[in-house]
């Protein structure tokens, strides 16, 4: 349940892609369309929340779903209604506050952040802000990686049963928290020299989300996305003359022999 990204490189067009690249069906419930490049955010257009109830219902009542991944839910009567519906769905859910995309650009409405932190939170498996989020949620400014855990304190206050806080903005290794309040698990990884990273957060939370439906644990899950999210990083390529995506295929690139420059837009 994500906005689309015309670009391709985030949103719904990258959920979908991970999940296939995970080995795991992915289904859709747009809630946006944004018209978007790898220079930054040049429109958004909300869905009624009519259509996305109705996308939502359809591929539930008929298909069914393992896992659920909530991103871009740009107002709170949009919020409101994804926080319904899940609530309702015996699947885990991993929630993606998304509040502003890589350039910069606002994608939730701050009349919306009171339904974010008291319907949609309380519903999650697994909530993955960044720091940026952090801060809009709750105030909580992370200038270090000591202040992980007042963040990670901050967010749990609000319901959700774990909460992976993201330091992909500090300086050195890329480093993330995920704990339930008790069990505490530190996730490492080697920054890459890459800009291109458009599509991460939407790409690591689509991650997690596609090995919970596997049936794996959440620190599980976890840890297999931030390998699977490192990798496409560090295979991220230029595409436009902003910040590129992240690789979803990675991994079938490199088995084909192919570098992600010779992969043509569609």
């Amino acid at each position: 349940m994500a906005g689309s990204d015309s670009g391709g490189g985030a949103g719904i067009q990258a959920d979908l892609k991970t999940m296939l690249a995970l080995g795991t069906h992915g289904m859709s419930v747009v809630t946006a369309v944004t018209a978007q490049n790898s220079l930054g955010v040049q429109g958004v257009w909300e869905l009624p929340v009519e259509a996305v109830r109705a996308q939502y219902r359809s591929v539930v009542d008929d298909i069914g779903v393992g896992a659920v991944k909530t991103g871009m839910l740009s107002s709170a009567e949009l919020v409101e209604a994804v926080a319904e519906l899940i609530a309702g769905t015996d699947a885990p859910v991993v929630v993606d506050p998304v509040g502003v995309s890589k350039h910069g650009d606002p994608l939730l409405a701050a009349s919306a952040l009171d339904s974010v932190r008291t319907r949609l939170l309380p519903a999650a498996t697994v909530a993955t802000p960044n720091l940026d989020e952090v801060a809009q949620l709750t105030g909580v400014r992370v200038e270090s990686e000591r202040d992980l855990r007042q963040a990670a304190a901050a967010v749990l206050a609000y319901g959700p049963r774990w909460v992976l806080i993201k330091g992909g903005h500090l300086p050195g290794d890329a480093v993330d928290l995920l704990t339930d309040g008790s069990e505490e698990h530190w996730l490492r990884a080697p920054r890459h020299d890459n800009r291109h990273t458009h599509g991460t957060g939407c790409t690591l939370a689509s991650a997690i989300a596609a090995q919970l439906a596997k049936g794996r644990t959440v620190p599980e899950a976890v840890a297999a996305a931030k390998e699977y999210v490192t990798g496409a990083i560090a295979a991220g390529f230029a595409l436009g003359g902003g910040i590129g995506p992240v690789d979803h295929g990675w991994r079938l690139g490199r088995a084909r022999g192919l570098t992600p420059p010779d992969a043509p837009g569609v």
